[in-house]
């Protein structure tokens, strides 16, 4: 069975366990020769799916919320958690809170790699790498360690302050770092794509 998440940087593929990506440019390049389940959050590439082999299940997750706009990618992951925390590291680290399956509600950040590009267009001096090596326990005393602190002291602690002591599960590029911060935290790779796999068995869509 091949899955794919279509986000606005990349689409995401799934292929009997093994996964792999490839930048919207590519995708719309891109010729099924199978079918593909997918979701899409990107209207960019909503033609592209006017291919028969392209089964676009997103109309087919629903969720209890009462926020405007909840994107696809949000609502599938929020659909396999009932009570906690969804936290999904990518482009935009969405932040979700689910209570007795009832979502009441989230917030977005910038991505991890779209803060640290946003420094170095402020200065050249605030042009550095990403590091996840540095301590966020001490004020930093360097010019690159105090840019990544900017980035993941904040980010780390609007997380936990949502959160409180209910589970946080962790998905998306960067949700693995991330989940290292954090006791109550688990890290999911695949949390979207067993959510389709789970409604695509229980609608017996295949």
């Amino acid at each position: 069975m091949l899955l794919c998440d279509i986000g606005n940087t990349h689409a995401k593929f799934y292929d009997n366990g093994a996964t792999f990506a490839m930048g919207i440019d590519e995708f719309l390049n891109y010729e099924p020769i199978e079918r593909v389940y997918c979701i899409n959050v990107n209207a960019r590439v909503q033609r592209k799916l006017n291919n028969p082999l392209f089964i676009d299940i997103t109309h087919h997750f629903h969720i209890n919320t009462t926020y405007q706009g909840l994107g696809i990618d949000r609502i599938v992951a929020c659909s396999m958690v009932e009570t906690g925390v969804i936290v999904d590291a990518g482009s935009a680290i969405t932040v979700d809170v689910m209570e007795k399956g009832t979502h009441l509600g989230g917030f977005i950040l910038p991505g991890i790699h779209a803060m640290l590009r946003t420094y170095g267009e402020i200065s050249s001096v605030l042009d550095v790498n990403l590091s996840t090596k540095i301590s966020l326990d001490s004020l930093p005393q360097k010019t690159s360690d105090a840019v990544n602190y900017g980035i993941f002291k904040p980010t780390i602690l609007a997380i936990a302050d949502i959160a409180g002591d209910k589970r946080i599960h962790f998905t998306g590029g960067d949700g693995a770092f991330l989940m290292r911060h954090f006791k109550n935290g688990v890290y999911d790779r695949d949390l979207i794509f067993r959510a389709m796999k789970n409604l695509i068995s229980q609608k017996g869509l295949l």
